[in-house]
């Protein structure tokens, strides 16, 4: 009974509403306040002002009540003491552009300078090659542990696991990176230097935030681990500072396709943009396959590259995004002809210095 009324206020409300209307309600004695972005008898989800997607069932909603005013996310200065609230004593909160860097209590903060100007890369690669991005609806949130140790038990209570070589990740559920500083807060250690994991992860939470990737559709998987492994090079993320075609160029990636290639099957690219199932099997093939395809495209047709990341951003929140749907807005951009794709691929790749 609980459950249906919770859904007959969402219908009444929403219905009413001629903007985004605003929710408190407790889960698990936690009080959320928020807008729903979809629901039925079965599911609601949930979309809080700190950026954080719930998803719950109907009946699990307790003190629930819509609330006066419409929804808006909260400025910095609110999110701020959501997260000393949220994380204690023992950390501090630094920054006070885009982003808020939650760290060690005492320790001088370097990372929130750092975001913010990946940020401004982020922009300032797309906004040169004719992309506006727009800018984000919540302040982007990194915390930064001491230890991975310390980071492996938050990833853990987040519901992910944290292997022995992960440094850090974004979740789209929550809309924050959760990471460990590896320069143990040592200012004169390069960053940068075993760093491509963070910059990987900073790019899926701009381009998340940024209109790049929808996060609550579903962004082919090759679309956002391919944009995420081209911003890893330095031209890239520091296009201002490196600008030779070379320095765009991300080596890792470049060696593991070459490495890839003896395996690699003549459907590959037709794979690839239909499904996620390559990220399940070869891991590593399909990352590569998924850097190499995403290189080439941004490189020899970067405007068709980027009306189709409008294209699969453009996808409908919550709802399917089928095989067939998947290759037609592939195929409407870029052409049918896999084989003649293939074969410039691999000569663009192959001329690679």
């Amino acid at each position: 009974m609980r459950a249906l009324t919770f859904i007959l206020l969402l219908t009444f409300v929403c219905g009413a509403a001629a903007q985004e209307p605003l929710f408190r309600l407790s889960i698990d004695g936690l009080e959320f306040e928020g807008t729903p972005l979809r629901y039925n008898a079965k599911q609601v989800f949930f979309l809080t002002r700190s950026g954080r997607l719930l998803e719950f069932a109907p009946d699990q909603a307790n003190d629930y009540a819509a609330a006066e005013g419409k929804f808006r996310s909260f400025t910095a200065a609110e999110m701020r003491g959501q997260l000393l609230r949220e994380f204690g004593s023992r950390f501090e909160v630094s920054g006070g552009g885009k982003f808020l860097v939650v760290h060690p209590a005492g320790q001088q903060d370097v990372w929130a300078p750092r975001f913010e100007a990946l940020q401004r890369s982020f922009s300032h690669y797309f906004a040169a090659r004719g992309l506006k991005t727009p800018e984000p609806r919540f302040p982007l949130v990194a915390i930064v542990f001491a230890t991975q140790n310390d980071f492996a038990r938050y990833a853990t209570t987040e519901g992910n696991h944290a292997s022995a070589g992960m440094l850090g990740y974004y979740s789209p559920a929550t809309n924050r990176i959760a990471m460990y500083d590896i320069t143990a807060g040592r200012s004169n250690v390069d960053w940068t230097t075993n760093a491509e994991t963070i910059i990987h992860e900073a790019l899926h939470q701009a381009a998340f935030n940024g209109g790049l990737h929808n996060r609550f559709g579903q962004t082919p998987r090759w679309v956002a681990e391919g944009l995420g492994t081209l911003f890893e090079a330095r031209g890239v993320w520091n296009s201002r500072q490196f600008t030779a075609v070379a320095d765009r160029v991300n080596r890792g990636q470049l060696e593991s396709f070459r490495r890839y290639l003896p395996r690699r099957k003549s459907s590959a690219l037709p794979e690839l943009v239909s499904s996620d199932r390559a990220f399940y099997g070869d891991v590593q093939g399909a990352y590569a396959e998924a850097w190499a395809l995403t290189f080439f495209l941004s490189e020899t047709e970067p405007k068709k590259y980027f009306q189709y990341l409008q294209k699969t951003a453009a996808v409908k929140s919550f709802e399917d995004y089928s095989q067939p749907q998947r290759v037609r807005d592939f195929t409407e951009i870029f052409g049918n002809n896999w084989e003649m794709l293939n074969v410039r691929l691999l000569r663009h790749i192959a001329a690679i210095k």
